[in-house]
C-alpha cells in the first residue's frame, strides 16, 4: 500500500511546479508582518459559532477545555471574519502540526537559497496528504529541532506566543525517540492551539508564509487529502468542495484544519478535541460550520464582539 501511494505522490509532484529561489528575491526581506486575524472577530458569526457548539454532547467537552474550535470566513480575503472558543488552549494535536515541518522546509529553503526538489517535495506531500510519520521525521532532522522551534516562535511568524498560550510546537521527531524539547508552557511535544493554526492558514492563504510563491506550493501540498476522515468525510456529500487539510490521531485526541472553498465561499475550520468520540464530533462539526459560513451573508464589519463561550 504504501509503495502505491508513494507512486501516486511521485505521478502528482512530476506535473508540479517547483519553488526555487534561484529565480527570485530573498523573500525574509520583504518586511512582511505577522497579520492581525485574531483582532478581526466577528459578533454574528461567533454568535453561531457559540450555538453550534452549545449541545448537550458538547457542553461539558467546552467547559473541561477539551474542545477547542475557530471558524474563520475570507471569502474577502481583506476583510475576514473570526470566531473561536477555547482559541487559545494548547493542546496535543498528533499529526496536525506537521504543517509547523511543512512551513519549516520553505523557510529554510529560502534562507538557503535552495531550490524544494522533487525528491524533498514527494517526501513533503507524503508527510501532510497521508501522514507519514518517517516522511515527517526526515523533514525534522533536516530542519534541526532548534531552527524550527526558532521559527514558530520568530517575530515574523508568532505561531508559538507565550503571550498567547502557546501555538504550534514540534518538540520531537514522529519517531519513538526522545524529546528534543517540549513546549515550554504546556510540556506537550506535538502541541497546537486553534487561534494559531487558524493564523497558519490564513498567513498562507495570503501568500505570507515565506512568500507568494512558497505559501501557494504549500498550498498544493495540502490539497487532495489522502485519508478519508473527520472533515474530508464530513464534507464529502457537498459536491464540489475544495480541501487544503492536515489532520491528526493519537489515542483520544483527534484534530483536523483546513481552508475549505465551495461556491464562492472560502473559509478556514480548525477543531481539536480530546475524547474517544472526538473524530465524530470532528465529522459532525465541519458540515455544520460549512452550513453558517454558506448562510451568512456579507457580514457587516464594525459590530462589538460578543464574548466566546469559555
Amino acid at each position: 500500500m504504501l509503495v502505491a501511494l508513494l507512486c501516486i505522490t511521485a505521478n502528482v509532484s512530476k506535473a508540479a511546479p517547483r519553488f526555487d529561489l534561484s529565480t527570485t528575491a530573498n523573500s525574509t526581506q520583504n518586511n512582511a508582518q505577522p497579520d492581525q486575524l485574531l483582532k478581526q472577530q466577528d459578533i454574528r458569526l461567533q454568535q453561531r459559532v457559540n450555538a453550534v457548539v452549545n449541545k448537550d454532547s458538547l457542553r461539558k467537552a467546552i467547559a473541561d477545555k477539551r474542545l477547542s474550535v475557530a471558524l474563520v470566513d475570507i471569502t474577502n480575503l481583506q476583510d475576514p471574519r473570526f470566531a473561536s472558543i477555547n482559541g487559545d488552549t494548547m493542546m496535543y494535536a498528533a499529526s496536525l502540526p506537521k504543517i509547523a515541518l511543512l512551513l519549516g522546509a520553505y523557510e529554510v529553503a529560502d534562507r538557503n537559497h535552495q531550490a524544494i526538489d522533487e525528491t524533498k517535495f514527494n517526501t513533503l506531500v507524503n508527510m501532510i496528504r497521508y501522514s507519514s510519520n518517517k516522511a515527517a521525521t526526515e523533514i525534522y532532522e533536516d530542519i534541526g529541532p532548534a531552527t524550527l522551534a526558532n521559527i514558530l516562535q520568530s517575530k515574523r511568524y508568532q505561531l508559538y506566543n507565550k503571550e498567547q498560550n502557546g501555538g504550534l510546537w514540534v518538540g520531537r521527531p514522529y519517531a519513538k525517540a526522545q524529546a528534543w524539547k517540549r513546549d515550554p508552557l504546556h510540556n506537550i511535544s506535538h502541541g497546537a492551539t486553534a487561534n494559531q493554526v487558524a493564523r497558519f492558514y490564513y498567513m498562507l492563504e495570503t501568500g505570507k508564509l515565506v512568500s507568494p510563491a512558497a505559501s501557494s506550493e504549500m498550498k498544493q501540498i495540502l490539497s487532495e487529502p489522502g485519508i478519508n476522515h473527520k472533515f474530508v468525510r464530513g464534507l464529502s456529500g457537498r459536491p464540489g468542495s475544495k480541501i487544503f487539510r492536515k489532520s491528526g490521531s493519537w489515542r483520544n485526541y483527534h484534530s483536523d484544519s483546513a481552508i475549505v472553498e465551495r461556491d464562492g465561499k472560502r473559509y478556514i475550520a480548525v477543531v481539536l478535541a480530546h475524547d474517544n468520540q472526538g473524530g465524530k464530533w470532528i465529522e459532525q462539526l465541519i458540515g455544520t460550520f460549512d452550513d453558517v459560513i454558506h448562510a451568512t451573508p456579507n457580514l457587516l464589519a464594525g459590530h462589538p464582539v460578543e464574548k466566546p463561550l469559555s
